[in-house]
């Protein structure tokens, strides 16, 4: 079964040449790898010293790169939807040839990308499919849009479809607007379909897995937090974390010396924060890491013996469910005890205390709101139960 690996986090840390780096070191121990670029501003060509393009290219023995391009997927795939977005465009006066690059609606991006992973997953060509998200915003909108537009295309679509097909001839008698045909409607609705074989595909651990890269410094450990509590809170499986631009110990020039005294009390907290996550650990390199045999450089140094193509945690690190519009919170604490536990909130943060040690957990925007109702230690997990928001009650 082909393996499916999205490499996210903040914009900066390095997660492109991670990604890359990652999946040439996977094609030298045999899988057939393929890295796809989701960011709008792509960086997987300036990563490999190499040109990358929107249709997969072979840059060496087993490896494959490619950068989506939303364009170039609607007039291969969705031409016909282009073109009625185009037309509806050009009707009401725009130029046909800017009419034809902006009819691209919002979240076109994010489901171009979707089905074109789909598609490369279950090709039966490749191994393994290295995802370099974009930024952490547009990754969490890009995990969540299978779900969101299902809704959409099940709730809504059938009644607008049902309405034009009334409307029709009604409007032709007295407007040329374009309306969309049935020939369109079928394309929507095999997308509604193939969203349901994206959600399915990234919430399946044995296919897909989140893993986040991040740099040693305080503002990017935070937001890689919040990542984990909202990829979790979407069901979808973290099983790594990348720790990128560590500065290595031999380096003894002053100048660096606060710097890694500052790297090295964040690594603890990213110890305290990821538990059990594996982490790995990338030091920075004395010269800029481009070009292929550079990049397998940065993954021999990243992962030593492990492989990193396989699963590399399967226990979710806690479970967020919402029962009757009360969200519950299980964070797996095995052989701890009710005494030596505590938990502490501050605003969006919840610190849960055994004994020595720590961990905290950022909110989404979604609990931050929220006050805790009541906490238990039942049969290994510690569960957090949230007040209702006063809407709804």
């Amino acid at each position: 079964m082909t393996r499916v690996i999205l490499y996210t986090g903040k914009g900066g840390v390095g997660k492109t040449s991670i990604a890359a780096a990652t999946g040439l070191h996977c094609a030298q121990l045999g899988y057939r790898t393929i890295v796809v670029s989701t960011d709008p501003a792509h960086s997987l060509s300036d990563s490999l010293d190499a040109v990358v393009g929107p249709e997969p290219v072979s840059l060496a023995p087993n490896f494959w790169a490619q950068e989506i391009d939303v364009l170039h997927q609607m007039d291969k795939y969705w031409r016909n939807v282009q073109e009625y977005l185009a037309a509806i465009l050009a009707w009401r006066g725009l130029d046909d040839i800017i009419a034809e690059e902006v009819a691209v609606i919002p979240g076109m991006d994010e489901l171009a990308s979707l089905l074109q992973i789909v598609y490369l997953q279950q090709s039966g060509k490749y191994d393994l499919v290295i995802v370099d998200c974009a930024p952490t915003a547009e990754t969490l909108r890009f995990l969540s849009f299978p779900e969101a537009a299902r809704w959409y295309l099940e709730r809504i679509f059938p009644i607008q479809r049902q309405v034009v097909r009334l409307a029709r001839p009604v409007l032709r008698s007295f407007s040329n607007m374009p309306l969309p045909d049935d020939e369109l409607f079928g394309v929507i609705e095999q997308l509604g379909k193939d969203l349901g074989s994206m959600q399915a595909m990234l919430s399946d651990p044995n296919i897909s897995s989140v893993r986040l890269v991040l740099n040693p410094d305080k503002m990017v450990i935070k937001e890689a937090q919040r990542t984990l509590t909202y990829v979790t809170l979407y069901g979808f499986t973290v099983d790594a974390v990348i720790v990128n631009r560590i500065i290595p110990d031999e380096v003894v020039d002053p100048y660096f010396a606060a710097w890694r005294q500052s790297q090295s009390r964040n690594m603890e907290l990213i110890e305290e924060a990821f538990a059990p996550l594996p982490l790995f650990r990338v030091p920075t390199f004395p010269q800029e890491m481009v070009g292929i045999e550079l990049l397998r450089q940065m993954a021999a140094a990243a992962y030593g013996d492990v492989d990193p193509a396989q699963l590399l945690h399967r226990e979710p690190i806690y479970d967020l469910q919402k029962e009757n519009g009360v969200y519950r919170l299980r964070y797996a604490l095995p052989l701890a005890s009710r005494e030596s536990l505590d938990l502490t909130r501050k605003r969006e943060e919840l610190i849960i205390r055994v004994g020595p040690h720590k961990r905290s957990l950022l909110l989404p925007d979604t609990l931050a709101r929220l006050p805790v109702a009541s906490a238990r230690y039942v049969a290994g997990y510690l569960e957090i139960t949230f007040a209702k928001a006063a809407a709804d009650d």
